[in-house]
């Protein structure tokens, strides 16, 4: 497959062509540019053992990596969230993010303890127990239309504060 002979050199004066074609070819841009840079490395370190046909040795070498890399991304997309270092990810929240979650509660605590008791009862039935409009009304013995007013004034209410 390989004989030494004197050394083709003129793959590398078109490497710029040689990339250009396979980026066309690809669908991914930087997929091809990794699989020319990689065959073209190889290339060089082969020193003064070249093929017969540099170019088409190139070429073959390219499209080699770019099965490699092909086959390497479909493995990534393909797994799991628990095969992944804890670090890629985080199953706990940083001290930050704590940090800030407990004042965002805060500030709507205190936000809401400025509403009259009826809204802020609905808004609890909404949000905490996950009931519906209708239910709230039953619930609360009002309207549907009345509680929607509640959740209409809670929600202006918390936007003007938080």
């Amino acid at each position: 497959m390989t004989q030494p002979v004197v050394p083709e050199r003129n793959w590398l004066l078109r490497y710029a062509e040689l990339l250009g074609g396979w980026v066309k070819r690809a669908n991914i841009q930087q997929d091809a540019e990794d699989a020319v840079q990689d065959a073209a490395l190889k290339m060089l370190e082969m020193g003064s053992v070249t093929p017969r046909n540099s170019t088409h040795y190139f070429h073959r070498i390219v499209m080699n990596q770019s099965v490699s890399i092909y086959r390497s991304e479909q493995v990534r997309q393909a797994q799991s969230v628990d095969d992944l270092a804890e670090e890629a990810v985080p199953t706990s929240a940083s001290a930050q993010e704590h940090f800030e979650a407990g004042e965002l509660m805060r500030t709507m605590q205190r936000a809401l303890a400025l509403l009259p008791e009826s809204c802020q009862e609905a808004f609890r039935l909404r949000q905490i127990e996950g009931l519906s409009n209708i239910e709230i009304a039953q619930k609360m013995g009002v309207s549907l239309n009345m509680v929607e007013r509640y959740m209409m004034r809670t929600i202006r209410h918390l936007q003007d504060h938080l």
